[in-house]
């Protein structure tokens, strides 16, 4: 049984191989049906905004000692107080308690009275204050410039470092691709919206940005090589790319969730809602869906925007050609090059180097990190130094 980084090794030196590029309609499919719910459920279901955006009341009782039942506890007493509108309660930290209300106005020292009668405490315990709308607004208009200036800024600074435009909108597309499922995932299930939230959405971009970047340079660089050698395709060299860089997008994302999984655990079972809470949610969300997009569509994407370009096609006749050949070559065995340990089309390792030597493209490889990806040099026993 193979173990993880020696099947990352083998990923990246091309003795497995993954066809992503191959199978991009199924990533294109699942998703679009991604995109489809998410549409829906903003469309339909709508966002659920705090009160920072909507505007309202909010009540705080603290040294709560029964907080069971508190939301039937808090519709009745806001009702009591002659409110309506939608009350939105929540537990935070075990003893206290939140009530969000429309804007009390008059009724606030009613609203306070009520509460305390109703959870058994001190009225002076009872906290509230008004929150307008005017400072979500002025929110949601900063995250919305943030991202238009964060947008333009990578697609100018990708189609420079990059030296093609095809490569910037790949990119694009896989963040707003991020962006529309995970705001649809807060839609479908009724997460809450606040400026943690949103200050969440637009830092996934840059977790997204950044595996994005990182398989589109191992592209860069394949690609070169490629072109240099003129034995392997455009579509094998991103998808070596792929599959050189998918160990590494995995440990990333992993080692990134780990701890955000671990304080929303806290913020879900210790804290109650907040702005650790909120911002964690998106976080966590947003990362995962950023791995896969980098995976699944940045590249298969840029591949199809680019496979059309006269230069590539030209490659790719001329590189088939050659595998060709390679393939009618018999080993002296009698064994086929293709049916060999590693070479032939799907791989495209040069026929005549020496497997443990060479990566899929016939780039040297050393000997230490032909078994396994970061290994250290092999110490003699402390009995035979």
């Amino acid at each position: 049984m193979i173990n993880f980084s020696q099947f990352g090794n083998d990923l990246y030196t091309g003795r497995r191989s993954i066809d992503f590029i191959g199978r991009q309609r199924r990533w294109y499919t699942f998703s679009g049906i991604l995109i489809v719910l998410a549409l829906v459920g903003m469309f339909a279901r709508g966002l659920n905004f705090g009160i920072e955006f909507s505007g309202g009341s909010e009540f705080r009782l603290t040294g709560v000692s029964d907080t069971s039942n508190y939301e039937d506890k808090a519709k009745a007493a806001v009702s009591e107080a002659g409110m309506g509108g939608n009350v939105l309660a929540s537990v935070i930290g075990g003893a206290t308690v939140r009530v969000q209300t429309e804007a009390a106005g008059e009724h606030n020292e009613a609203a306070k009275a009520a509460l305390a009668k109703a959870f058994n405490v001190d009225q002076t315990t009872v906290s509230a204050s008004l929150i307008g709308p005017s400072w979500g607004q002025s929110v949601s208009q900063k995250a919305v410039q943030a991202l238009i200036t964060f947008l333009l800024l990578v697609a100018l600074v990708m189609a420079i470092y990059f030296r093609t435009w095809k490569m910037a909108v790949a990119g694009l597309v896989a963040l707003l691709h991020d962006l529309i499922i995970t705001v649809g995932i807060y839609a479908l299930f009724g997460f809450e919206i606040t400026p943690a939230s949103m200050i969440g959405f637009l830092t996934i971009l840059g977790y997204s940005l950044y595996d994005t970047v990182v398989v589109f340079d191992k592209v860069r660089e394949n690609t070169a090589d490629a072109i240099g050698s003129r034995r392997f395709s455009y579509v094998q060299a991103a998808n070596l790319a792929v599959n050189q860089t998918l160990v590494r997008s995995i440990n990333t994302t992993v080692v990134a969730l780990l701890p955000i999984f671990a304080i929303l655990m806290v913020g879900v079972t210790k804290l109650g809602p907040g702005t650790l809470l909120d911002l964690s949610l998106a976080l966590f969300v947003g990362i995962a869906v950023g791995a896969y997009s980098s995976i699944f569509i940045a590249t298969p994407l840029l591949v199809d925007l680019r496979r059309g370009e006269p230069a590539l096609q030209e490659l790719a006749k001329h590189a088939a050609k050659v595998q060709a050949k390679d393939e009618a070559l018999v080993t002296p065995a009698g064994a086929k090059i293709a049916d060999a340990e590693v070479s032939g089309r799907h791989t495209g390792v040069i026929a005549d180097a020496p497997v443990d030597d060479v990566d899929a493209l016939g780039r040297p490889v050393h000997k230490w990190a032909a078994t396994g990806p970061r290994n250290q040099p092999k110490r003699p026993p402390r009995s035979r130094r």
